[in-house]
Parts: structure tokens; sequence; C-alpha cells
């Protein structure tokens, strides 16, 4: 379990995350997410050690990281994939990493085959491509076989196969009773790998909960019916908010699909297509955060 309570971080006049309290429980991957510069990855450079709140606390199943004996048996993390000498092979930097804490040399084994980097396992790590430094850096990460993960937008320079490797190797995590944390741009990945979200901006937390609360809510029932202007007012009559879709198409918030296809039924209206259209984690996200983001595009 990973614990932040009034997590705050100060650079002088700049609070980079402000008061952030939640819990990342175990057997469930949970989703950080926020827009850039919304004080994720100072978040998780506390909960690692590596940086010192100015106030609150961050704990890894109880504990500050500082007070981890062999940290790598309790927490692995990604933060930076990129972050290794170039000069070392992966076989060495993974070694080097075992040493510090206390692991077998069959461990490296172990997690370069985990990753299919067994037979890269000879080449600099200067000379990998950015799929294979985020292999690399996973295979770090599950260097000591630690209960709780933390990886900093892991499918980043992954090809297909590489995705759907890394979110069939978390949710499986997550099933074993792991405490899964992941931060991701990616909305639709996070969607298909995530179980529950937890969602920041300009360092405070704006929401969290399972992530059926996100797309779930929001739901607009499609209907396309060649009576749309008559139907429309008809639904508006029984208290349901309708919104045209162009042509013969009305988007129903405030109605349920069942509900819509009795109306149609009592009014002799003849429906093409009566269907259930829940919001998508993007645009959830967007509308939590719209109010948050602090490096936007110019519209």
């Amino acid at each position: 379990m990973i614990q932040l309570s009034g997590l705050t971080k100060r650079y002088g006049d700049k609070v980079a995350v402000d008061d952030l309290s939640f819990t990342v429980p175990p057997g469930l991957v949970t989703g950080f997410l926020g827009p850039n510069g919304a004080g994720k990855t100072t978040a998780m450079r506390m909960i690692l050690g590596l940086d010192v709140p100015t106030a609150g606390t961050a704990t890894v199943n109880g504990r500050a990281h500082h007070e981890l004996v062999r940290p790598l048996r309790v927490i692995g993390s990604m933060l930076d994939a990129r972050a290794v000498h170039p000069q070392r092979t992966a076989y060495k930097h993974l070694l080097y990493l075992a040493q510090t804490n206390g692991l077998p040399v069959s461990r490296v084994h172990e997690v370069l085959d985990v990753v299919g980097l067994s037979e890269a396992a000879g080449r600099k790590a200067g000379g990998f491509s950015l799929g294979m430094s985020q292999r690399l850096g996973i295979a770090a990460a599950l260097l000591g076989d630690p209960p709780v993960l933390l990886l900093d937008e892991p499918v980043n320079g992954l090809d297909p196969e590489g995705v759907l490797w890394i979110r069939t190797l978390m949710r499986g995590l997550a099933a074993e009773g792991r405490t899964v944390l992941v931060s991701s741009h990616l909305m639709s990945e996070v969607a298909l790998t995530a179980d529950r979200l937890v969602i920041i901006g300009k360092g405070r937390l704006i929401a969290q909960g399972e992530i059926g609360e996100f797309t779930g809510t929001g739901a607009d029932v499609v209907v396309r019916t060649p009576d749309a202007a008559a139907f429309a007012r008809r639904l508006e009559l029984s208290g349901a908010h309708v919104r045209p879709g162009g042509g013969d198409e009305l988007l129903v918030h405030g109605m349920s699909a069942p509900d819509v296809g009795r109306l149609a039924a009592a009014e002799g209206v003849t429906l093409y297509e009566l269907t259930t259209r829940h919001a998508s984690l993007e645009e959830a996200f967007m509308e939590l955060t719209r109010d948050a983001v602090e490096y936007g595009s110019a519209r």
C-alpha cells in the first residue's frame, strides 16, 4: 500500500504538490493522472524519497522510503527509463542493483527473461531504443520481486506487442495482490489497464475512485428516429435533456435507454437506433481538469 497524507512540496513561491492525500490499495492497478505540471512526478519522487516533503508524509507499507533497509524488495519503480549509465550493459546495470539489495544473480537473469531482453543482456544501455530502455527500466522495478510497483509512463516507446505485454503484466501483478501505481498520459491505455484512478491538478487532488465512476457518468442515450423534432419535445416534457445529434439523431441525457424505449412505444414513435453512449475516459478527464491545465495550447 502507498499512502500520502497532507503531502506538500514547495520550491520557493511555487507549490508543486499541495496538501495531497490519497491511498493506493493492493490488488488493483491505480492510474495516476493529471495535466502537464500537475505535480505527479514530484509526488512520485517524494514517495521514493528522492525529494523531501515540505510538509506531510508519503509511506510505503506504513514506512517512509528512507526507513526501508532493502528498498527494492519493498517497492520497485521506474521514473526515467533513460537513467542508466550508457556504457553499462543491461546485465551489469541490473547486477549492480541486485548486489546493493542483497539479491541473487539468478534474479537478474529471471527479470531479463520476463521483459524479453535476455538476448540483449550484453549490449550497452546507451545503444538501446526507447522501447528497450523501457523494458530495462521495468526489469529494474521487478528485480526485488516487490509487493509495490510505481511506474511513470511505462508504455512510452513500446510497440503494440509491448503495450499489450506491459498491460497484461501490470494487471497480473495486481491480481497477485500487489500495489500498482502507474502514471500515464495515454487515456485509452489507462482505460484498458486501470481499476481505479487518482486525478490531480496544480498539485491538488481533483478526484479519485473506481474507473467506472468516471466513464459511467455523463452517459447519453443515442436515439435515431424520423420523428426527431416531435420526439425531442416529448422527451423534454418527460424531464430529459435533449441535444440534436445531426439529422435524425438525438442525444438524450437524464433518461435511461429502457425508459426512452417505453416512451417511444407509448407514443408510437419509430426508432432506428436506441443505444447508450458512455463518456470516454479522455472526455471525463478533460472535463475534470479543464480548470487545472497549467500549460495549455492556444485555441
